[in-house]
């Protein structure tokens, strides 16, 4: 199946302590059905000091389910579902179903 959320799409939290935020997806874990959203779900790490990295406590973004997140529309910035569409070169793009604008490219 073809990914609806890709890495460096905005998306919108839809659930949790950090909902109604919009961030940008750094990384996707299609395995886990998680992403890291740039900003969001921070959580703190106690990091041991090593040779090359100082120690103390870290903030980092924490992983958060596919299901709280939705693509942001690119006309308004809603959160939107994502639909495919086939051009007519054969290509296959994703759109948001709400405005039908296209989502890349």
């Amino acid at each position: 199946m073809a990914a609806k959320i890709k890495k460096g799409d905005k998306v919108v939290v839809l659930a949790g302590r950090d909902k109604g935020r919009t961030g940008e997806v750094i990384q996707v874990m299609p395995k886990e059905e998680r992403a890291l959203v740039r900003g969001i779900n921070i959580v703190k790490r106690h990091q041991r000091q090593t040779a090359n990295q100082e120690g103390g406590i870290i903030p980092k973004e924490g992983p958060i389910h596919l299901s709280n997140i939705a693509v942001a529309d690119p006309k308004d910035g809603k959160p939107v579902r994502v639909g495919f569409q086939v051009l007519e070169d054969g290509s296959k793009v994703r759109v948001a179903k709400r405005s039908g604008e296209k989502i890349d490219g």
